[in-house]
């Protein structure tokens, strides 16, 4: 491994030149282009903002000049020149440092014991050169970097600064900086700010990924805007600096969400007459963790034959909102109520014979067993119960009946109701998951990302069957990173920020382009213009 104490391999660009760039890039993975024909410059003396929603190709663009994937097509430059990053070593050798959104260091070892891990192994750690240089980046960069300290019992602020100086102890001349601020205060925030200031200055190309536009306006030089894996514009250095915070905000906006009355107007749902008050959640809110974001003082109400959308930047307690509906995780104050009825202390399997279902994003490894047959799938949330056992013993027949019914009705592809679901693709997984929510009595569905990871096909599908759910009587909280989907499908939009509900929206069909903008400021952090209710 990479000597700490010694240089990287590529020699530091001047200021100004191009660091590593980007050359007409594309990276597909099953069933989605994740990054199309994208071209950047990155050029050493520069905060280079990289905006997008969930999806843009963001992670994707990270993961290759981490060295973590490899383009399809097009290549990666380093100082203008072609090169190949096959590994994380290779881009560390190139000048290229990747601090992630989660902490990548062992809790458990001290402070030095992180930095010096993957260290030449054949030599005694050079803790006197260590202290020297720790002791030249409190000076230059306010980085306070305690040796001696045990990791877990710093901040996720003082994790960061660790993370940010081991680069700085490989001489990196790249440094990515991705989602750095999304779980510090504001104070830290401005603080990462202050030093990303100050690398550039040295001469270091730094890439900052987040979702606030504030903090892109505030901290960048130079801003590129992905929009669904393409790249959509940037604002240069000397546009930028000319602009004020509203203005910039406004043209990042523009290039993130597009502002076409023609293409939203496509999007937008017929207005549906809503029923009775079906799912009431007041005041929610649940236990964070050190990488997780607590839900807090969430409420709203959904009402028969409505779709109430969720949107809101993953990662901003959606998930953590539906679980604490369903039942799954649990609630340090608020309530939960159905039909009147107040749920909140009852369990998973009460809340659904109630009529409060629940599609899980994560259907392989939370919705289903991928070991499992089919049939034992349908009624994974029906073991012990009548009609599929009685007095404790299975009936198989009942099963594989039931299965290969909801198979028939929701057209399922598979061979049978006996091949293990992890044989299934992806959209039949989850076809298979809704109408096993669907079957019984269903009062509302709570939705979690329905269509991720699903070809155009499924997802035309599943979104045509959450309108016919809607339009059945039931109500639907449907959660989403995907905006245009929201406006297609929703009645309400509300906004999740930080783990709060921070605006709720009409989806009003006669101004759409007008919505689209509104819970696009929500989303990154800005205030609403307009559209509230």
């Amino acid at each position: 491994m990479r000597d700490l104490a010694r240089t990287s391999d590529a020699a530091p660009p001047e200021m100004g030149a191009e660091a590593v760039g980007l050359v007409n890039v594309t990276k597909r993975f099953p069933g989605v282009v994740a990054v199309d024909d994208v071209s950047l410059r990155i050029r050493s003396g520069e905060v280079h903002v990289l905006l997008g929603e969930n999806g843009a190709g963001k992670s994707t663009i990270v993961g290759m000049l981490a060295g973590l994937q490899r383009p399809d097509e097009g290549h990666i430059s380093i100082g203008g020149a072609p090169a190949r990053l096959n590994s994380p070593l290779e881009s560390l050798a190139a000048g290229i440092n990747t601090v992630f959104q989660h902490v990548m260091l062992v809790p458990t070892l001290t402070v030095f014991e992180n930095l010096v891990l993957g260290d030449a192994w054949w030599h005694r750690p050079p803790r006197a050169l260590i202290e020297r240089r720790i002791g030249e980046l409190r000076r230059d960069f306010g980085l306070e970097v305690p040796l001696d300290a045990i990791t877990g019992d710093l901040s996720l602020g003082q994790q960061q600064q660790i993370e940010i100086a081991r680069a700085l102890l490989r001489d990196s001349h790249v440094l990515i900086l991705d989602e750095a601020t999304s779980m510090l205060t504001p104070r830290g925030a401005d603080e990462l700010g202050e030093r990303m200031r100050r690398l550039a200055e040295r001469g270091l190309a730094v890439v900052f990924i987040t979702h606030k536009l504030s903090e892109a306006y505030r901290f960048g030089d130079r801003i590129s805007v992905l929009r669904q894996g393409r790249f959509a514009g940037e604002i240069a250095p000397d546009a930028l600096a000319a602009m004020s915070e509203n203005a910039a905000v406004d043209e990042m906006l523009h290039l993130m969400f597009g502002s076409s009355e023609s293409a939203v107007t496509e999007l937008a749902r017929p207005a549906r007459p809503r029923g009775a008050s079906v799912l009431k959640v007041s005041g929610l809110s649940t236990a964070g963790g050190p990488e997780e974001m607590p839900l807090t003082d969430a409420s709203l109400e959904v009402f028969a034959s409505e779709i109430l959308g969720i949107a809101g930047i993953d990662g901003n307690g959606q998930k953590q909102l539906a679980e604490a509906i369903a039942g799954q995780r649990p609630v340090t104050t608020g309530s939960v109520t159905l039909e009147g009825r107040d749920v909140t202390g009852e369990s998973v399997g009460r809340r659904r014979a109630l009529g409060l279902r629940y599609l899980t994003d994560d259907r392989l490894m939370e919705g289903s067993v991928g070991a499992f047959p089919v049939s034992e799938n349908t009624v994974l949330k029906e073991i012990g119960a009548p009609p599929f056992w009685s007095y404790g013993l299975e009936r198989p027949s009942r099963i594989a009946a039931h299965a290969q019914d909801l198979i028939r009705r929701f057209s399922v592809r598979t061979p049978g109701e006996t091949t293990p679901i992890g044989h299934l693709s992806g959209g039949n997984i989850q076809k298979l998951l809704l109408g096993r929510e669907l079957s019984g009595l269903s009062k509302v569905v709570v939705f979690n990302k329905p269509t991720y990871g699903l070809d155009m096909q499924n997802i035309t599908a599943s979104r045509q069957r959450i309108r016919e759910i809607a339009e059945g009587g039931m109500a639907v909280l449907l959660i989403s990173t995907d905006l245009d989907e929201l406006l297609e499908l929703a009645d309400r939009i509300a906004v999740m920020d930080r783990g709060r509900i921070c605006g709720v929206l009409a989806n009003d069909a006669a101004r759409p382009a007008e919505v689209r903008t509104a819970v696009g400021r929500l989303m990154v952090g800005e205030a609403p213009s307009g559209a509230a209710e």
